[in-house]
């Protein structure tokens, strides 16, 4: 059974940084996209970053030029470098990935994210 794990979240103040980390439990090479999304209370899920084939970013507008996903095949994990966090970047980060051949996808379960001002 495909996991995923996410860790690195925690309170920090407006400005600061923060490094989420996603364990897969088997190659990440294996998924064709990988991503990251998250939900503040009381408001639907979001995709903050995805990245495609280990090479294509994207990202969510309000994040361009603060945060960076990246991969480290060699030791199965995505990452999620967050700089100048926000107050409303905070929220429950979940880290997703879809299988290039089946095309299911899976889920962490989350890491909180709070950033005060």
């Amino acid at each position: 059974q495909v996991q995923l794990v996410e860790s690195g979240g925690g309170l920090v103040q407006a400005g600061e940084s923060l490094r989420l980390s996603c364990d897969a439990s088997r190659r990440i090479s294996s998924f064709n996209v990988m991503g990251w999304y998250r939900q503040a209370p009381g408001k639907e899920i979001e995709m903050v970053a995805r990245i495609i084939s280990g090479r294509t970013t994207m990202y969510q507008d309000s994040v361009k030029g603060r945060f960076t996903i990246s991969t480290d095949n060699a030791k199965n994990t995505m990452y999620l470098q967050m700089n100048s966090l926000k107050p409303e970047d905070t929220a429950v980060y979940r880290c997703s990935g879809t299988d290039g051949y089946t095309g299911v996808g899976y889920w962490g379960q989350g890491t909180q994210v709070t950033v005060s001002s």
